[in-house]
């Protein structure tokens, strides 16, 4: 498996009482949508009939992360928070993400923050930068009781550096529940658990974002997250990547981060704020996460 951070989904799963084996056109298969994009599911040694329940509630679970996270659909609790600033009774789901985000911010200087969502909209439609650039603080979401609050007009968050992450450990998590113990998820970040279909650790290539392979590791009960500044752009000239320093120090400075962890939430935070992080500086944010580690920076 080539990893780069695609917008497919496809998820490898042996069952505990099935024998690894190589995928065939035996094995259950799903395609649809997940968090916006084109997703595909593989239960490796299952029958159609015995992955449609697992394919189901995979689709419910899917449906009810997108109802938290997405930046594009009216009813998201997410959008709903940008839209009017305040957010009631929020979702388990999301004070998860958002402590985590914090954890985040601490960790990298300011690099990973949540609240740039208005300067990447200023700049995907030749908006006044500098002005949305004021909206930017992370300590300007505050908490009130059991809700939310943005502190200033305009201001929004985007969770896109992080939500494929947490999805990614939620379908896992469900998975392990119903009894699977040999899992590849694949959702733009990717989690191996137990054993590839060939026996051994599940095994990913990190690629650039021309797909140039850079190195491969082996994954075993543990997630990775790569992230490329240039892999996706928001000028028509190619040159203003998506991922932005929220502190003004200038653009990124790594072309390709790629970093592992136990979580695939802690994993992809870490890999897009590294991108903004001279080397030192990413060694000590990796450094607060027990168990992450940087797979490749360059």
């Amino acid at each position: 498996m080539t990893w780069t951070r695609r917008r497919f989904l496809t998820i490898t799963a042996a069952a505990v009482a099935a024998p690894s084996v190589a995928l065939s056109g035996g094995d259950a298969q799903w395609s649809g949508q997940a968090m916006g994009a084109r997703a595909r599911m593989t239960l490796s040694g299952v029958s159609a009939l015995e992955g449609r329940p697992v394919f189901a509630a995979i689709e419910i679970e899917l449906d009810r992360l997108e109802r938290i996270f997405s930046l594009y659909r009216p009813d998201s609790a997410l959008v709903r928070l940008n839209r009017t600033g305040r957010l009631q009774a929020v979702p388990s789901d999301l004070r998860e993400v958002l402590r985590i985000c914090g954890a985040l911010h601490d960790a990298t200087g300011g690099a990973f923050d949540p609240t740039v969502q208005p300067m990447w909209e200023a700049l995907a439609r030749h908006g006044n930068v500098a002005e949305a650039r004021a909206r930017i603080g992370w300590q300007r979401v505050q908490r009130e009781g059991t809700g939310l609050r943005l502190s200033e007009p305009g201001m929004a968050l985007t969770l896109n550096g992080i939500a494929q992450g947490y999805v990614t450990d939620r379908i896992a998590a469900l998975l392990r529940a119903r009894g699977y113990r040999d899992i590849l998820v694949d959702m733009g970040e990717v989690a191996g658990f137990g054993r590839s279909s060939e026996g051994g650790a599940w095994r990913a290539g990190i690629g650039k974002a021309n797909g140039e392979i850079v190195r491969r590791v082996t994954l075993k009960d543990r997630a990775l997250a790569t992230s490329s500044p240039m892999g996706t752009v928001l000028d028509a000239s190619g040159r203003q990547g998506h991922i932005l320093d929220p502190r003004g120090n200038g653009g990124p400075v790594h072309y390709t981060a790629s970093v592992s962890a136990p979580s695939a939430a802690v994993a992809d935070g870490l890999s897009t704020a590294l991108c903004l992080l001279p080397r030192r500086e990413a060694r000590q944010a990796v450094a607060c996460f027990s168990g992450a580690r940087i797979e490749f920076l360059g």
